[in-house]
């Protein structure tokens, strides 16, 4: 088969039809936008929530987000840099972290909506896969639970991912997002059944203690490089465990804690002279041609 010459004409490019500029910086999926944000029309003006899951290098970001033609709101947000508050300080982006930062979002979603009494979720966590079913409200009526739907943006789906760590840790704080055991760490595809042990086991960082003593036991120069943070804090892989559980208590206790650091606070004053510090003051006119006459004369006394 011959090849022919691809040839664009005027015509070509006036039919053209741009796409969206975030498919076009490869930043958001439409496919599954427009399925995620879609709501029955007998529902009327009801939002749709989305629990949005981001992972940056440092960082993993849990927003409660709704769409509305002006744009997406956000309801509610808990990042895993907030952890530190609750004593965890080291492994803000692995599994466990995940975890964490989704019950945390949960706590405050639901201490938001006044139904954090009513909705406890998992308080004892066994690695079972649950659902959040509805409870009885204050007045003796049953009430339907919180419902949002997982957003993963452009994160593969892979078994075990840490994705679905955030979404089974606001599950157990008492959201209901609708999905199956299929993806969590543990599930066997043959048997068709989840080890609950093994994702009990990434809940609360067992996996990273195991490698902490593995490597301590073989090379014990990388284990210093590699947890040199755990190393300098005194943490050790028996105590990961134990640190994940009472941070998970005291989220629940308290979901809006700040973290306090031992360093001074700055006045505004303080801030606004920080800011301008490393603002660079634009040249008049005068200089300006100034600066272009002195290169000039640079150049000539050269020659």
């Amino acid at each position: 088969m011959p090849f022919h010459k691809t040839v664009k004409s005027s015509a070509y490019f006036s039919r053209y039809q741009t796409k969206y500029r975030r498919r076009r910086e490869g930043k958001t999926d439409y496919y599954a936008r427009k399925r995620l944000i879609a709501q029955a029309k007998n529902k009327y003006n009801a939002p749709k929530y989305r629990m949005v899951v981001r992972f940056t290098n440092k960082d993993i970001i849990t927003q409660i987000v709704t769409a509305e033609i002006s744009g997406d709101k956000v309801f509610a947000s808990a990042y895993s840099h907030e952890l530190r508050a609750y004593g965890i300080n080291h492994g803000l982006t692995n599994w466990a972290a995940a975890y964490a930062t989704g019950l945390l979002l949960a706590r405050r979603v639901l201490s938001k909506l006044g139904l954090d009494k009513q909705f406890t979720g998992v308080e004892e966590v066994d690695g079972e896969f649950t659902l959040t079913e509805a409870a009885e409200g204050e007045d003796g009526e049953e009430r339907r639970p919180f419902k949002a739907f997982l957003d993963v943006g452009l994160a593969r789906t892979t078994t075990g991912a840490r994705v679905f760590g955030a979404m089974k840790g606001a599950s157990d704080g008492g959201i209901l997002i609708p999905h199956s055991e299929k993806r969590f760490p543990g599930y066997d595809i043959e048997s068709k059944e989840l080890d609950a042990d093994t994702l009990r086991n990434y809940i609360f960082g067992g996996h990273v203690s195991e490698y902490m003593e593995l490597l301590a036991d073989d090379d014990e120069e990388r284990y210093a490089s590699q947890f040199q943070k755990y190393i300098d804090d005194d943490v050790e892989a028996e105590s990961l465990e134990e640190l994940y559980t009472e941070a998970h208590a005291a989220i629940r206790e308290d979901p809006f804690k700040k973290h306090e650091t031992d360093a001074p606070k700055k006045t505004k004053e303080e801030w606004k002279a920080i800011s301008k510090q490393y603002r660079t003051p634009k040249s008049t006119k005068a200089e300006k041609q100034e600066r272009v006459q002195a290169r000039i004369q640079e150049i000539l006394d050269q020659e």
